[in-house]
């Protein structure tokens, strides 16, 4: 592959973005040979990477950014947000980079629903991917938006081929 794609996908909680992107990457990985990169927005600051008293949670307490490195990985805990050619940069290289959530990415982005189908996020999505839950005709959709099936993930990885955005 020549050129790096990125995709973001947006989405409710609950709606099957972390099972989509799984389910993607390792297709990417295991059925194309390709390398993938995988950000994931935590809006709320809630996720847990360490637990108090270890070192690295009482470094990154410290508000410096700290590197974790091991034989087996490398992690990085910075205390300000990065702009996406920052990460980029950070995550080196790469074949596919696999965003979910922040929105405010210039990003193309795939919006992802179960059951119903959230017309606010519209203004944000160039491909829509659901499940027979949503009944999409009840929707007046823009004739320029995908609707891709979210249990098909070889349509969606073929989707991302051809529209992800080149970085």
């Amino acid at each position: 592959m020549n050129k790096r794609r990125a995709v973001a996908f947006t989405g409710p909680s609950n709606s099957g973005k972390t099972t989509l992107i799984v389910k993607i990457a390792e297709s990417f990985i295991n059925e194309h040979s390709l390398e993938v990169s995988i950000i994931k927005h935590d809006p709320k600051d809630k996720a847990q990477f360490d637990v108090a008293r270890k070192d690295s949670y009482k470094f990154s307490a410290t508000g410096a950014e700290v590197i974790v490195a091991s034989p087996t990985r490398t992690t990085y805990f910075s205390q300000r947000r990065s702009t996406l050619d920052e990460m980029v940069t950070m995550l080196g290289d790469f074949d596919i980079l696999l965003v979910e959530g922040l929105r405010d990415l210039p990003l193309v982005r795939i919006g992802v629903f179960r059951g119903v189908f959230d017309e606010t996020y519209l203004p944000y999505l160039d491909a829509l991917a659901v499940d027979e839950s949503v009944d999409i005709e009840k929707y007046n959709l823009p004739k320029t938006l995908e609707v891709l099936d979210l249990n098909n993930t070889q349509e969606i990885i073929n989707w991302i081929l051809q529209n992800g955005k080149e970085i």
